[in-house]
């Protein structure tokens, strides 16, 4: 298949197979997450210009999901939706479910700003510590 144009044969960058299928909507957005740490193939975190290849699995956190992909055909050139679905095998978990994800830490409007005890407890529905206890000074 390397003969079709855009279709290069051995591997490309990484950041821009990831663009070329549309898992980022731009290739400066691919490289940066690819710096961050967000990019993984085969298990390995990588750098912008990594060579990706048919057959390699990448994992990109984006966009508050993971997506898990298996590289099925390569790309140089940006390519249409459809298209881009048949490069990759697609091995995410699913989203969850939309009710879920918005009743979350919802605020009513105008109820000003939380305090901290409103902030501790939001981070704490969220999973997330609310972060280093500094000792105190007595």
């Amino acid at each position: 298949m390397a003969g079709h144009e855009g279709e290069p044969s051995g591997s490309v960058r990484v950041d821009s197979w990831i663009w070329c299928v549309r898992l980022t909507k731009s290739r400066s957005l691919a490289a940066a997450a690819c710096k961050a740490g967000h990019v993984r193939v085969n298990g390995e975190r990588v750098k912008p210009a990594q060579a990706v290849r048919v057959g390699d699995e990448v994992r990109l956190y984006h966009a508050g999901r993971e997506r898990v992909v298996v590289v099925s055909r390569l790309l140089a050139k940006r390519v249409g939706a459809p298209v881009a679905a048949e490069c990759f095998v697609d091995n995410s978990p699913p989203p969850p479910p939309r009710e879920d994800a918005f009743a979350l830490g919802v605020r009513d409007r105008g109820t000003g700003r939380p305090t901290k005890r409103d902030r501790r407890e939001m981070e704490r529905l969220h999973g997330r510590s609310a972060g280093p206890r500094r000792p105190s000074a007595g």
